[in-house]
């Protein structure tokens, strides 16, 4: 198995999510400027669980723009409705990939991405941006992950454009 995911089965992976959520709070509320606080959020998430890629895009016009992140080179722009990440985008959702290979029009940015993670952050009501999280392995994530990264995903939108 590889280094990825420490905490990816269980109660453990709840667990460590629970730890996180008090430590993203205060990170956010000591700070009020966007891109440090999604900068942070992104580092937090890979340190804690191991995540292979980490990030968030940005709505700008018609496009998600690559905002911080942790990992390897990322696809810079997605239009809205293309890969996981524009279709959370589209359909307001969180989405979740067990196997990137059987997700139709999945955007490769890395060949070793196996599964994802796509929750979009909201701002009166309306996507303002993704939370984007692969895995090197398939069938990563799950029901979970989902709860936790949308609760960060709200606490985030407090700040998001403040």
């Amino acid at each position: 198995m590889s280094e990825s995911l420490i905490y990816t089965k269980g109660a453990g992976k709840a667990a460590v999510y629970e730890e996180l959520l008090p430590q993203i709070k205060g990170l956010l509320e000591g700070e009020a400027d966007i891109i440090a606080n999604l900068a942070n959020v992104t580092a937090v998430l890979k340190e804690a669980l191991g995540f292979f890629w980490v990030g968030f895009y940005l709505v700008r016009g018609k496009q998600l723009v690559l905002g911080p992140f942790q990992g390897s080179l990322a696809c810079t722009r997605i239009d809205k409705g293309k890969g996981v990440c524009g279709k959370a985008w589209e359909t307001a959702s969180t989405i979740i990939v067990p196997d990137v290979d059987r997700f139709e029009g999945h955007i490769a940015c890395s060949s070793l991405s196996r599964s994802e993670i796509v929750v979009p952050i909201f701002q009166r009501g309306i996507v303002a941006g993704v939370l984007d999280i692969d895995s090197d392995l398939t069938n990563t994530f799950d029901k979970t992950d989902a709860r936790y990264l949308e609760d960060i995903c709200k606490l985030l939108s407090v700040w998001f454009f403040s």
